[in-house]
């Protein structure tokens, strides 16, 4: 690669050691090939610059650009996280279609892209990653940008009916078709991306996915991130004695980890645990759920909504079910800490990783990494994640189904030593082997091999 990695994502990282999943995997990814990483300040200002802002050197430079406060409510918590985000989660009916979000997305994008061209060069490789820059490549192509531009969506792709609730759905179709290569985290996320042009008479894909029509070389392909798993096993090995629960003899501890947001399945997964409850016989172990949940966006109407609903549904069935020494459900509406949290994964004997829809789901794949490979928990992986693809010896679940989820718990509580040994050993060779490393190494590949770009941009309904 003779130019530059430029990545390019909604937030970067202040601290000069950052923690937590794909922001490590990108720190490490660009101190050791070096390069750019550009996101927005996160302190909104009235009147923001027009300019990249460097805000640390080192093996690679950091920059930020400003947004207005007017922009934070419009394109952030707007147009991205209260009609994007609900929309690519298969909640079309949560969209919140203001007039002004669109605006403010596009404004941003438009900004940003603008910027990119005066900073760019036709050598570097340029990497965005998520939802809130669908447009970016498609307004960098318009302002002569002609460096080679790939993208990662870490969120679902949506199903064409869903699309057609955005009034941009042909506009998705070019923002998608101007990037190099388009890249998801699954084998079904290819396939909702390619059903996205079907009946377009200017969208035509050769035998390799690559859309050979109107000029250009966009290519949607599946990378499924990854976790740096050896790591993460040496952390909760380390931390296994630190984690103090207050559990008797024999109760069980069943784990859920998970951002307060309706994508998660968190009403649908305490209810599941209520019919575990219900179904309980005298002989049945004590299992409590422990479920972290740290609030994001509670300045969107629907993400307050949940957090009400999952405190009226532990208590009722805490009062339900509760003993003197026994509380079944331990409801932490708090961020924990990493170091105690991977404690919490290797003590735990089952996880509950339940979404009703989800990019990938890197809390599967941390509980695995956590565990003990000589005496290891159970994973409960819902099919709405796209872990499920790769970790098939999960105990696989519909969590729309509380008799399901039910059933599922039941068997991981009493699951058999050399059951429990098998599937984590298949499941740890997974996370081992795809593991961060490996997807980014795969994607950046990808992008440095990819066609050279065209100058034409794709419009929907051309003919080729």
């Amino acid at each position: 690669m003779s130019g530059r990695l430029i990545v390019v994502s909604n937030r970067i990282p202040t601290e000069a050691e950052p923690s937590g999943g794909l922001v490590v995997a990108l720190h490490d990814c660009l101190t050791a090939r070096g390069g750019v990483w550009i996101g927005t300040s996160g302190d909104p200002q009235p009147s923001p610059e027009l300019k990249l802002r460097q805000i640390a050197d080192g093996p690679y430079t950091r920059m930020v650009f400003d947004i207005s406060p007017e922009e934070h409510e419009g394109y952030y918590l707007g147009y991205a996280n209260s009609v994007l985000w609900p929309l690519f989660h298969r909640r079309a009916d949560l969209i919140d279609l203001q007039p002004d979000f669109a605006d403010h997305y596009m404004e941003v994008n438009r900004r940003l892209a603008q910027m990119l061209a005066d900073f760019t060069t036709p050598d570097d490789l340029i990497w965005v990653h998520d939802y809130h820059f669908l447009p970016l490549a498609a307004l960098m192509r318009e302002a002569g940008v002609t460096a080679r531009i790939g993208f990662f969506l870490h969120i679902p792709f949506p199903v064409v009916a869903d699309i057609m609730a955005l009034p941009q759905a042909g506009d998705l179709k070019t923002w998608v078709a101007a990037f190099d290569v388009f890249g998801v985290q699954t084998q079904g996320d290819v396939a909702r991306v390619m059903a996205h042009y079907r009946d377009d008479p200017g969208a035509v894909f050769n035998t390799q996915g690559r859309m050979v029509a109107s000029d250009t070389g966009m290519r949607p392909r599946h990378f499924p991130i990854g976790i740096d798993a050896q790591e993460f096993a040496k952390l909760a090995a380390r931390e296994q004695g630190n984690v103090q629960l207050g559990l008797t003899a024999g109760q069980k501890l069943v784990l859920g980890v998970d951002r307060l947001d309706y994508s998660k399945g968190l009403r649908h997964r305490f209810d599941g645990f209520a019919t575990y409850l219900d179904r309980r016989t005298p002989d049945s172990p004590k299992a409590t759920l422990l479920q972290i949940a740290p609030p994001s966006r509670e300045d969107v109407d629907a993400y307050r909504d949940i957090r009400i609903e999952l405190e009226q549904t532990s208590g009722m069935i805490n009062g339900a079910h509760a003993e003197l020494d026994w509380t079944p459900i331990r409801y932490i509406r708090r961020s924990v800490d990493r170091d105690r949290l991977a404690g919490l994964y290797r003590r735990a004997d089952v996880a509950m990783v339940t979404p009703l829809a989800d990019g990938m789901n890197l809390v599967a794949k941390e509980f695995v990494a956590a565990q003990d490979p000589e005496d290891p928990g159970v994973l409960i992986l819902s099919h709405f994640a796209g872990a499920a693809e790769q970790l098939s010896d999960a105990l696989l679940v519909n969590p729309y189904d509380p008799q399901d989820v039910a059933l599922a718990l039941e068997q991981s509580l009493v699951m058999p030593l050399d059951e429990r040994k098998r599937r984590h050993a298949s499941l740890r060779d997974n996370v081992m082997t795809e593991n961060i490393a490996w997807w980014t190494d795969r994607y950046l590949t990808a992008l440095q091999t990819a066609p050279a770009p065209q100058p034409d941009l794709y419009v929907p309904g051309s003919a080729a």
